[in-house]
């Protein structure tokens, strides 16, 4: 039996310009949006807080 994994991408929309990217769900680092610099993800120690809308979670 496997264990269903915790962890996994998710596609987030940045609210400022709308640019779409991956992110990982237990980030180590604070993650910034490529185009304009909004702050996306921010480290928790375990899963991240992501403060942006939550498009699609990645299998």
């Amino acid at each position: 039996m496997q264990e269903k994994q915790r962890s996994r991408f998710l596609r987030v929309r940045c609210s400022d310009c709308e640019n779409e990217q991956l992110v990982y769900s237990h980030v180590s680092s604070v993650v910034r949006c490529k185009v304009c610099g909004k702050t996306l993800a921010v480290p928790r120690g375990g899963k991240a807080e992501i403060k942006v809308m939550i498009l699609e979670e990645m299998e």
